[in-house]
């Protein structure tokens, strides 16, 4: 399965809205993703694997060509060669590592010391990232509405965690149980950017993607946790859809059942419960959300009441009442029953 960072409907926002090559750009990478979303990537196994606590690197260059890997540009131990792009690409995966072992003992996207691959320069003004079960790619975006990809830490965490979700709950990518697969990337993509910054649940800023826009479009980012429907409001990428509450849940066959869309739910409960305990986002509810997604008796169709239920009973497990009471209060804040 390849997950991708920008969701369809952006992309038909700016071929409908754009003209000349933003358009052109937007109307490459849909086509792209829809050929990506079809096919099934079989993981190969790499013959290395990382040891515990110490992450196993590698930086691609596709020198504008859709052809992956590309040319090998560094290896762990081996300095950078000065590309932005690829120096931030080579940091991103290095922090999404170093959280997911210091704060949950994971060593590597699969426990079992994953090498992490990344290409930069994917495409020619390509506009996305997407994980496709194996590695990281990253497009340079077009400069007039998304800058380069690995431009937000956020968005390098978020498609990681992709493959964490994949090698654990597994949540089949549709309707609800694709929404949680989202929302489970956004939740820990947020938390190692927090982490990176030592910034409490208050300070965060709960964006996904700041950075990303290109200068001169109206949004903060791709997505806010605290206020899903609110990251941006531009002509040429539309007003930001993402409901904030099962109130406005969206019913639709597109983004495969509004994967991208209804995953604002979920993300605002993760939000209210971090907001509400306080501290460090990832040492209560963090842990909960966790414990879920590793939690094996967890369906892999779960519905949004299943898996709030599940964060529940592993928060009172792990904590004490009050964090499941804090948690189960988040959910039906935003109607989740």
């Amino acid at each position: 399965m390849t997950y991708s960072v920008i969701p369809p409907y952006i992309l038909r926002n700016i071929i409908d809205h754009c003209s000349g090559a933003p358009q052109e750009s937007a109307r490459r990478t849909l086509t792209h993703v829809q050929q990506l979303m079809a096919e099934h990537n079989h993981k190969a196994a790499s013959a290395i694997t990382a040891q515990p606590g110490t992450v196993l690197r590698a930086i691609y260059d596709a020198e504008n060509t859709q052809n992956l890997p590309g040319t090998l540009i560094r290896d762990e131990g081996q300095p950078g060669n000065g590309d932005v792009a690829a120096e931030e690409a080579w940091n991103y995966l290095g922090i999404t590592y170093d959280f997911y072992w210091q704060i949950f003992k994971r060593n590597s996207l699969d426990n079992k010391g994953l090498k992490l691959d990344g290409t930069v320069h994917y495409g020619k003004e390509y506009q996305n990232a997407f994980w496709n079960g194996q590695q990281m790619v990253f497009g340079d975006g077009d400069g007039e509405i998304f800058n380069r990809f690995t431009i937000a830490l956020d968005v390098v965490a978020h498609e990681l965690t992709h493959g964490v979700t994949e090698n654990e709950a597994g949540l089949v990518y549709f309707q609800q149980s694709g929404a949680l697969n989202e929302s489970m990337s956004d939740v820990f993509g947020s938390l190692v950017k927090q982490f990176h910054l030592q910034q409490s649940a208050d300070q965060a800023d709960w964006l996904i993607g700041e950075g990303l826009l290109a200068a001169g479009i109206k949004g903060r980012g791709l997505r806010s946790m605290s206020a899903p429907g609110t990251a941006y409001d531009d002509p040429k990428l539309g007003k930001d859809p993402q409901p904030a509450d099962m109130d406005h849940y969206i019913e639709t066959r597109d983004d495969n059942g509004g994967v991208h869309l209804n995953s604002g739910i979920p993300n605002r409960a993760f939000y209210l419960a971090a907001k509400a305990l306080g501290g460090f986002a990832w040492e209560l509810a963090g842990h909960a959300w966790y414990d879920t997604l590793c939690d094996k008796t967890l369906p892999q169709d779960a519905d949004f009441s299943t898996f709030a239920r599940f964060t529940v009973e592993h928060g009172g497990k792990r904590f004490n009442r009050s964090v499941a009471e804090a948690i189960q209060s988040a959910w039906q804040q935003v109607g989740v029953k």
